[in-house]
This record gives C-alpha cells, sequence and structure tokens, in this order.
C-alpha cells in the first residue's frame, strides 16, 4: 500500500506545481492592489470584486457569457440526443465507425477549426453573436453527442423488449425507460458544453470580429493588455465560483436522477 501511495509523487507535484500554485497567486492577486511604484502590496482588499460587481458593463458581459453558453448548450443537446439515439441504433460496427467520425474533429486544434469557420463566416451577412454561436455549436457539439450517446448504448436491450411485451409504444417507451436511463449522459454533456462554452475566449475573439466580447476575453484583456492583474485575477475567481455552482448544480441533478 505504501509502495503504492509512493508511486503518486508525481502527480501530486504536478498537481501542485500547474494548478494549486497558481490558483493561489490568483487568489492572492485578486485580494491585494498594486501601489503606485507596480509593487504589490499585501493588503486585503475587495475593491477589484466591488469594481467588477457594481459596473453594469462588466455585469452585462458576464450575462451575455451566460446567455450564449446557456443557449449553446440547449442547441447542442437538441441536436445531439437525437444523433446520439440514431448511432445507438446502429449495428456495434458502425456505431465505431460513426463515434471515430465524431471525433475526428476533436483532434484538430481549436484554433485552425475557428479560423476555418472565420473564413466560412466572412461570406455571410451574420451578426457576430450568430458567428460566435455557430462556432461554439461546432466545437462542443461533439462532446454532447458522445456523452448521451454512452449512456444509451449501456442500457440494457431487455428493458426495452419487456417495455414493448407490456403494451408500451415507442414513444412511451422512450418516456419511461430510454430517456430516463440516459439522463446521466444527458448531464455529463451538458457539464462538457456549458462549462467550455461560458468561459471561451478563442471563439469570441477570432469569430467575433472584435467587437464581442465575453468574459474570457475580458480576462485576457485585464491581464495581457491592461495589465491589471488585479482586476483580471478577480474576474477569474468570480469565474472559478460561477463555474463551481453550475458543477455542483449538475452534479445534484445527477445524484437526483440515480435515486429515482
Amino acid at each position: 500500500m505504501k509502495s503504492f501511495f509512493r508511486m503518486s509523487y508525481p502527480y501530486i507535484l504536478w498537481i501542485g506545481i500547474f494548478i494549486v500554485a497558481p490558483m493561489l497567486m490568483i487568489f492572492l492577486y485578486a485580494v491585494t492592489r498594486t501601489t503606485g511604484d507596480s509593487t504589490l502590496a499585501f493588503e486585503f482588499t475587495l475593491d477589484n470584486f466591488g469594481k467588477f460587481l457594481s459596473d453594469p458593463t462588466f455585469m452585462r458581459v458576464l450575462l451575455t457569457s451566460l446567455r450564449i453558453a446557456l443557449l449553446t448548450t440547449v442547441f447542442c443537446l437538441l441536436i445531439g440526443y437525437p444523433a446520439a439515439l440514431f448511432i445507438a441504433g446502429l449495428p456495434e460496427r458502425k456505431q465505431t465507425l460513426m463515434t471515430l467520425l465524431l471525433t475526428l474533429p476533436m483532434w484538430i486544434n481549436m484554433l485552425l477549426k475557428t479560423y476555418a469557420w472565420r473564413g466560412i463566416l466572412l461570406n455571410f451577412d451574420f451578426a457576430s453573436e450568430t458567428r460566435v454561436f455557430i462556432g461554439m455549436v461546432y466545437d462542443f457539439l461533439p462532446y454532447m453527442i458522445i456523452q448521451i450517446h454512452s449512456a444509451i448504448s449501456k442500457m440494457d436491450g431487455n428493458l426495452l423488449i419487456a417495455a414493448h411485451d407490456l403494451g408500451a409504444n415507442k414513444l412511451k417507451t422512450f418516456l419511461k425507460v430510454t430517456l430516463p436511463l440516459s439522463i446521466p449522459g444527458i448531464i455529463s454533456g451538458i457539464t462538457l458544453v456549458f462549462l467550455p462554452a461560458v468561459s471561451s475566449f478563442v471563439i469570441p475573439k477570432l469569430l467575433g470580429g472584435g467587437d464581442y466580447v465575453l468574459i474570457g476575453n475580458l480576462i485576457e484583456i485585464y491581464f495581457l493588455t491592461a495589465g491589471d492583474w488585479n482586476f483580471g485575477s478577480a474576474i477569474s475567481l468570480i469565474m472559478a465560483l460561477i463555474i463551481i455552482a453550475s458543477m455542483w448544480a449538475t452534479k445534484k441533478l445527477d445524484r437526483n436522477g440515480e435515486e429515482e
């Protein structure tokens, strides 16, 4: 047992250096202020959070980010569930092929795919939000389909046969058997789509034409352009809290679904 625990030392060190330490630094910057001579003064302050919460412009950016992420998630679910259901009904070899075709675009760097969509959408007179929405749906849709397909494909086929033998038609079988058993996959898909969509900054930056700013772009601006790491860190912490709350809510729904 001790030798097995020793094997985890490299992973603990990795997590400490690349996850824990950066998060502690972000927290430190968020609750401190910078003096006029650009030295970090370790003085506790909540002004950075107050600045964000009191400015209607920042709050509008946050609400826009949540709205576009929610729309992306809903649209991916509406497209992804029928697609996953269709794939799960295919023979096993065809399911493997379809899953491979779905994952192939995920092997390509997101930046390259976004540049490709930028070139395509320049030929159409779409609004900035529409272009960003199309880019997000394209990038995150495979995550939704794969998660739902995984849940449906694990179902016991005998349950569908039993429902049919008991007189249930296809719609009732879907509502009473298939849909409830696929809820864990739906929850996982929602998590994998909503969280990266709400914090995305590459897609809005390239497809939004520079006039469509989401919360991820705001963090990038204050870190790289404005050089205000304190305020940028405060926004990052607020975003992290929203993501944690979203993960807790989806986990709660998943737990309730399993209990039912």
